[in-house]
């Protein structure tokens, strides 16, 4: 059975067999008994990523009454739904982001408030406004061209599907950006997120 548990750059939780890099949580937003979904989307303010190898702990996914186990293809991905690293599993790399966050050493529940403000406008994902051509973008922020998702990387486009990365191509506009502003400037300041391999710089 396909669990809902895969996390979009939208922010959306879906059934797809897609195999990610990272995994994650929002609370505990699933009831054990049917490995399935609530209504609610989130009950924690600190959306997190974390490591899917940590220290040899395995965990049997959605069973227990414990956070909810979500998955992205990639750290991109995650940021661009309002994620932000985890400072446990994932403390150097949480520590680089809150080096490069725009605010002078923020706590970790000043990042949550201020990508919680960021990346949800009335329950839905909030789309930022373009100002500039996506490849003046910093690599890793993810754009919305109609309902497609875009991550960029040295200046190139890959649209988001459920098989991976479509292969590169040149992107003159975009309707919105998904990653939010701080992360947005997070990534300026020299935040590295890790890609999904299916990420190809060559174009077709």
């Amino acid at each position: 059975m396909t669990l809902q548990n895969r996390v979009t750059p939208y922010g959306e939780i879906v059934a797809i067999a897609q195999r990610g890099l990272f995994t994650g949580n929002r609370g505990i937003i699933h009831d054990p008994a049917t490995r399935t979904l609530l209504k609610r989307r989130w009950t924690s303010k600190a959306w997190i990523i974390c490591a899917c190898d940590f220290r040899g702990v395995r965990r049997e996914v959605m069973a227990g009454h414990s956070w909810t186990e979500l998955f992205f293809l990639d750290e991109a991905v995650a940021l661009a739904a309002g994620h932000r690293p985890c400072f446990f599993c994932r403390r150097p790399q949480a520590e680089q982001f809150r080096a490069c966050f725009p605010a002078e050493q923020p706590s970790a529940p000043e990042i949550d408030a201020r990508l919680h403000a960021e990346r949800l406008e009335n329950g839905q994902k909030r789309l930022h406004p373009m100002d500039g051509p996506p490849s003046a973008l910093p690599d890793g922020a993810v754009v919305a061209v109609g309902v497609d998702a875009y991550t960029m990387r040295n200046g190139r486009a890959h649209r988001w599907t459920v098989d991976g990365y479509a292969p590169a191509q040149y992107l003159d506009h975009a309707d919105s950006l998904l990653t939010p502003p701080s992360t947005i400037m997070a990534l300026r300041a020299g935040y590295s997120p890790v890609f999904h391999p299916s990420i190809d710089i060559r174009l077709p």
